[in-house]
């Protein structure tokens, strides 16, 4: 029994002296030495090395498993390290260097099965200088440059397989000419932008062919013309344009404000894609028919009671809403300022 009490006491001293040895002050309070920090559960927080409060050496950080969240590998002066980062399954998922608790310099970033996605490059916790992100397969994605937190310079993304966009910014906004190339390197979007916004001209293209020719002013959206395509293409300012009809799988015709008929032969879908959504709204999503929104007056009854979709100006086609077309139209005679408005 003695001998039993004599090595639990033996024990304890041995246990003491460990514990005093780890998480030491000194008289300036400063950390000094190895130093492990627990959960109230006993689970390791950290462990690593300080001298003069300056961390040194490697420290490491741990999920509540004990796996490894965290390594900073300190330099000399205490204030930089080499820095990892890890997933509650062990894999990399970024690395760098901090300065002064700050990222600085490049830092990489990896998806779960290791592949680098991203690189970035800081300045004592501001991005500053290119910045990379690469596709699954490795290749590059988009490049650009940052200047205090702003991106600032070239810009350069890839838009599909081949096909990318390029510009240029100023302290956070597009500045001058984009223009955006297709897969078949073709040119498919060139624009203007002002303060970063659009100004200026604004073009797109479908297979090489202008398709919507926009201008604007400081963001504002002057005018649309879009592409009708016929034997001779003509182009129709959106404000014009009062209904788009299908009619069969490549027919559509165009009703403007003015009166004017204009069969294109090509699929409707095309005309709705090219008009857009901020104007135009289906009043017939199953017999393809797209109205001008601010053209809409009401919903009236013909002799036969069914619902009719009133236009201003009239059109002398026929168009029964849908129900979806009813709910828009009711909704709009309760909003302010609205066109429906009695």
């Amino acid at each position: 029994m003695k001998k039993t009490l004599f090595f639990l006491l033996c024990s304890l001293v041995v246990l003491g002296g460990e514990a005093q040895a780890q998480n030491t002050v000194d008289k300036q309070g400063r950390r000094q030495g190895h130093w492990l920090k627990t959960d109230k559960n006993g689970a390791k927080i950290y462990e690593g090395d300080f001298r003069d409060g300056l961390e040194t050496g490697t420290f490491t950080y741990y999920y509540h498993d004990g796996t490894v969240r965290m390594r900073n590998i300190y330099f000399v002066d205490g204030k930089r390290c080499s820095h990892e980062a890890y997933d509650d399954k062990g894999r990399l998922v970024a690395k760098g260097f901090y300065n002064q608790h700050n990222r600085d310099s490049v830092w990489s970033f990896f998806d779960e099965q290791g592949r680098m996605v991203k690189t970035t490059s800081y300045r004592m916790g501001i991005k500053e200088g290119p910045s990379i992100i690469f596709t699954s397969t490795g290749d590059t994605a988009e490049v650009s440059n940052w200047v205090d937190n702003h991106r600032h310079g070239r810009w350069w993304k890839r838009i599909g397989r081949n096909g990318y966009i390029t510009g240029r910014y100023v302290k956070g906004g597009l500045e001058g000419r984009l223009v955006e190339y297709d897969d078949s390197l073709r040119l498919a979007r060139e624009g203007n932008y002002r303060n970063g916004y659009k100004h200026g001209t604004y073009r797109y293209y479908e297979d090489g062919v202008l398709a919507i020719d926009e201008n604007w002013i400081d963001g504002t959206m002057t005018d649309r013309k879009v592409l009708v395509a016929t034997p001779k293409p003509e182009y129709v300012s959106v404000f014009d344009i009062l209904c788009v009809a299908g009619q069969g799988k490549n027919r559509v015709m165009v009703y403007t404000r003015y009166g004017d008929k204009i069969q294109g032969r090509e699929p409707a879908e095309n005309i709705f894609t090219r008009v857009g959504n901020e104007y135009f709204a289906y009043a017939n999503r199953k017999n393809r028919i797209l109205v001008s929104m601010r053209s809409v007056v009401d919903i009236v009854k013909d002799a036969e009671g069914r619902d009719i979709l009133k236009l201003d100006p009239a059109l002398d086609l026929v168009i029964f809403p849908d129900e979806d077309c009813i709910k828009m139209v009711r909704s709009r005679k309760y909003e302010d300022h609205s066109p429906l408005d009695d």
